[in-house]
């Protein structure tokens, strides 16, 4: 053999490895070539989710601004509300005051009361200045029959929970519409 047929001979081996690394290393590109159409999928699949939540939170940001506002708005409404409880609950106290002064004026038990003067009374029942236009206990009622006499309730001395001094009121009261005949 001489060293031309050598040198041939190598270059042909040489030629046979380079062609069955040519295939092997198409075989690898086919192969990228599919997980690159995979890939492309999987980023267009990704950005189409990005773009859902991000509009899935800007809906959420809307919803959670209109609920704070309703919730501002209820707040609002339930501090004034509240006010106003606080306010009826002052006036019913004073009203049940004055009712209580009534009728204990009607059945005549009031008179030691009378006598200690209007601030005293005012002070025992949480009379407010609000209530200053009203006229006193003692002052006389034109409309008033002065021959109906009140029936005699038992004293009760000083319920001063909003509760205890309407349910005795309530009492008193249909007590005198029973006295006097009008229906309850």
């Amino acid at each position: 053999m001489t060293v031309g047929m050598m040198i041939e001979l190598l270059v042909a081996f040489l030629l046979v490895l380079t062609i069955g690394y040519c295939m092997t290393l198409n075989k690898r590109l086919k192969r990228l070539r599919n997980d690159e159409e995979a890939l492309r999928a999987t980023i267009a699949e990704l950005i189409t989710a990005t773009e859902i939540a991000e509009r899935a939170i800007l809906g959420l940001k809307a919803t959670a601004g209109d609920c704070d506002k309703n919730l501002t708005h209820r707040l609002m409404e339930a501090e004034r509300l509240s006010s106003d409880l606080q306010y009826y609950v002052s006036q019913g106290d004073g009203v049940v005051g004055r009712l209580v002064k009534i009728s204990d004026a009607v059945r005549g038990a009031a008179p030691k009361r009378q006598s200690v003067g209007r601030q005293a009374i005012e002070r025992d029942y949480n009379y407010e200045v609000s209530d200053a236009h009203y006229p006193p206990v003692d002052a006389p009622y034109p409309d008033y029959e002065r021959s109906v006499s009140a029936p005699v309730v038992e004293s009760v001395e000083g319920p001063r929970r909003l509760k205890d001094v309407a349910a005795a009121t309530s009492e008193r009261l249909m007590a005198i519409r029973q006295k006097r005949g009008v229906a309850a």
